[in-house]
């Protein structure tokens, strides 16, 4: 965009439209998601997860072929959100070996499951057993419904 107005010198206004042109780009960086965003986004794609409720639990079961139970974290945020997380590490090179083909995935994964109101998060249980993560969430237990009460009539 090109405007000339007589009286003012070109350098004036380059310095308008290069302040006008900063403004446009401050707001893209704005609306554009973190790093970080991105890279929880990519972990928790890359975590599918099962869910099953029971009579009295929640059960969340995770894939994790390899992984030691200090590769996994299993936390509740926010006093309702469940987060397993963790890290698997490409395995160390031997010398003389190198690779061929890699498929198996390595780095960070990562899933959030909010939790019904009904969940006690004091009873949480974690299990890894041949590569499957099993997280328990037991259910609290029903409220007892509200008697009525009943009130005295007086004679007055």
């Amino acid at each position: 965009m090109d405007i000339r107005i007589p009286g003012l010198e070109a350098p004036l206004l380059s310095t308008l439209q290069h302040i006008m042109d900063a403004a446009d780009d401050s707001e893209k960086s704005f609306n554009a998601p973190t790093r970080t965003y991105v890279r929880d986004a990519k972990a928790m794609a890359s975590t599918p997860a099962d869910v099953k409720e029971y009579p009295t639990s929640y059960v969340f079961v995770v894939d994790m072929p390899g992984l030691k139970s200090g590769d996994i974290k299993v936390q509740v945020e926010d006093d309702n959100v469940l987060l397993i997380s963790g890290e698997r590490k490409r395995e160390e090179e031997k010398e003389g070996a190198k690779y061929v083909r890699m498929e198996r995935r390595v780095g960070k994964f990562m899933r959030k499951f909010v939790l019904p109101e009904n969940t006690n998060v004091d009873a949480i249980s974690a299990v890894c057993q041949d590569g499957v993560l099993t997280v328990t969430v037991q259910k609290l237990p029903p409220p007892e419904p509200k008697k009525p009460k009943t009130i005295e009539v007086k004679i007055g």
